[in-house]
């Protein structure tokens, strides 16, 4: 019953013709003890209308029995006084309906069996109501601190049927049956009968090793603290995907900045190779140099400091790279300089502008 949701044990009343109020933390347990007087007063009134109803049966048997006895006397004097006997009034034959009284008996083992059935049906719910109280109750009491030092929320199957038969008085068939019936029920009783392996289905009884509520009951304090440790691991969770989120958000603009200050870096770069390869070419032309152009290792020295030149390596080899596809004053070509080859810039200008120089 604790495993009724509140809708569930709202329609339970309804059912039974109680009209329950709002259902809430505190009424909850109310309303359950309630339902569980309502049917117990349920099963009595059943079991009495069924007794009622077998007493008429059994009062109209006797009272034919009884007008049998007293007819059969009428019906032998005139057969003995008479030697000519009458057909209607000849003795019965022995399968007709006077020859056994039992034949009027048939409508009350109908009635007695169906009386017993019931009381077996409740024998058999009551039974599993303890064993789903006493499994819920372990269950719960697994999930609180465990202060029975359970070895596991499933219960052995000899230890639950010691307790069903202390509580309940039931013998082991009872108790089978009861284990057969939730195997063989297609309804979701809150129970999970388990084998040696829990992953594989249990199909038979003798393969159940241990049972297990579906349903753990837990004391409110119990629900609090889990509720609470609940919520503060999600509140902490939540703070710490929003911590990362943050730090990546902050990893993210720096790697923008550096990528700014590196294009940055690499545009004054370009425009300082610029300067020089035409500072050379007009000091050639002035005959201060002696080559038109230069080598681009002896740019770079001039430009880096020896101790820069490896962290300003990535700037150099980007405005290396830039000049060669985007600059067409400056062109790249391999000389023999010193009797070794060696790749320089020239500086070149409009044919226009030389022509008018010459």
């Amino acid at each position: 019953m604790a495993g009724l949701s509140d809708l569930e044990l709202r329609r339970e009343l309804q059912a039974l013709g109680f009209q329950p109020g709002p259902i809430t933390d505190t009424t909850r347990d109310v309303y359950r003890n309630k339902l569980r007087r309502l049917r117990g007063e349920a099963r009595l009134r059943d079991e009495e209308r069924l007794r009622e109803e077998a007493r008429p049966r059994g009062e109209e048997r006797l009272r034919e029995e009884a007008r049998l006895r007293e007819d059969a006397p009428l019906r032998a004097r005139p057969a003995a006084a008479s030697p000519r006997a009458e057909p209607w009034l000849s003795q019965p034959a022995s399968g007709s309906a006077y020859a056994t009284p039992g034949a009027y008996g048939d409508i009350r083992p109908s009635a007695a069996s169906w009386f017993c059935q019931a009381k077996q049906k409740a024998a058999l719910l009551e039974l599993l109501h303890e064993l789903y109280n006493f499994l819920a109750i372990q269950a719960g009491n697994f999930e609180c601190g465990n202060p029975e030092n359970l070895k596991s929320k499933c219960i052995p199957v000899m230890e639950a049927q010691e307790y069903i038969a202390n509580v309940t008085s039931s013998s082991s068939a009872k108790f089978e049956a009861a284990l057969t019936w939730i195997l063989s029920s297609n309804k979701d009783v809150g129970i999970w009968l388990k084998g040696e392996d829990q992953s594989e289905l249990v199909t038979t009884v003798d393969k159940v090793v241990c049972l297990e509520s579906a349903h753990p009951r837990m004391g409110v304090g119990c629900r609090l603290s889990r509720a609470l440790l609940t919520a503060v691991t999600n509140v902490l969770i939540f703070f710490w995907c929003l911590a990362f989120l943050w730090g990546l958000l902050i990893l993210l603009k720096y790697r923008w900045r550096k990528l700014e200050e590196e294009e940055q870096a690499m545009y004054e770069m370009v425009k300082k190779i610029i300067d020089v390869v035409q500072d050379h070419y007009v000091d050639w032309e002035q005959d201060m140099e002696r080559y038109p152009y230069v080598g681009i290792l002896h740019v770079r020295d001039s430009l880096i400091p020896p101790q820069s030149r490896r962290r300003m390596k990535r700037v150099w080899d980007r405005a290396v790279e830039f000049l060669a596809s985007n600059e067409s004053r400056i062109q790249t070509e391999s000389h023999r300089v010193a009797g070794e080859d060696m790749l320089v810039w020239r500086w070149t200008k409009p044919s226009s502008f030389s022509d008018s120089e010459r």
